[in-house]
């Protein structure tokens, strides 16, 4: 079997970002890079699948020379191959998708393994767009799944429950927390992980779709009130979210 897992360079999440000079990009100096949560998820579930069916699974990253970092700790996890599409152009959801979905042509896996979505960008689009440019099924906020006679068994999370479904391979899953628990690397994964080589590929010019005009941090809170302390504060208390909250 045929696996390829795909993962996201990202900012730590306790990482305190600023706007960059440019106003469109983040001012990278002192950031912390992990592997997107989401992703460790898809990772565990890429390496239970070859523990289970056999195989080679293969971790792929669009992007620059950093994220080789976020590769090389796929690898140390057990990842048997990795593959940057090496672009560090500003790419929007489309263009990941195009180059992704055309290394995948290329490679013909069994299933391709997401995370959900990416915490950077938090668009969740990237994993439904390479199935549809593949045209083969996806099934997405996968928190369970099994593989039965050439096909797959997934229950994924919708709005007031779960839903269960079924898909031929191959397929495009995009994983959930609560999928699994993901491994640790071991000590022996991290060195021999140091020694993998990392194939890099040029992937084919995309424009993207959509252009990044501006980022700003959110606007400051306004400042708590205190009216009163018992029941002779609710009249203005009243008066307050009509007037000035404008709630009712």
């Amino acid at each position: 079997m045929k696996i390829v897992v795909c993962t996201s360079h990202v900012p730590d999440s306790a990482t305190k970002v600023n706007i960059g000079g440019d106003g469109k990009t983040i001012d990278k100096a002192g950031v912390n890079f992990i592997i997107s949560p989401y992703d460790e998820f898809a990772i565990e579930e890429s390496l239970r699948f070859k523990e289970k069916n056999g195989g080679e699974v293969v971790a792929v990253s669009l992007g620059g020379d950093p994220h080789k970092e976020t590769l090389r700790k796929t690898l140390a996890m057990g990842a048997d191959k990795a593959v940057l599409l090496k672009d560090e152009s500003s790419q929007d959801s489309f263009s990941v998708a195009r180059a992704i979905a055309d290394y995948v042509k290329e490679v013909s896996p069994d299933i391709v393994f997401f995370g959900k979505q990416s915490i950077d960008t938090d668009n969740a689009a990237v994993g439904s767009m390479v199935a549809e440019m593949l045209g083969i099924p996806s099934v997405s906020v996968v928190v369970k799944l099994e593989m039965q006679s050439g096909k797959v068994i997934a229950e994924r999370e919708i709005e007031g429950g779960h839903e269960k479904v079924e898909a031929r391979l191959p397929c495009v899953i995009t994983a959930q927390k609560g999928l699994n628990e993901p491994r640790y690397p071991s000590l022996k994964g991290i060195m021999g992980a140091k020694n993998k080589p990392i194939e890099e590929r040029a992937p084919a010019a995309r424009s993207p779709k959509v252009q990044l005009l501006g980022m700003r941090k959110p606007l400051p809170k306004n400042p708590g009130k205190i009216v009163g302390t018992d029941v002779s504060a609710v009249p203005q208390l009243v008066k307050l979210l009509h007037e000035e909250a404008k709630v009712i």
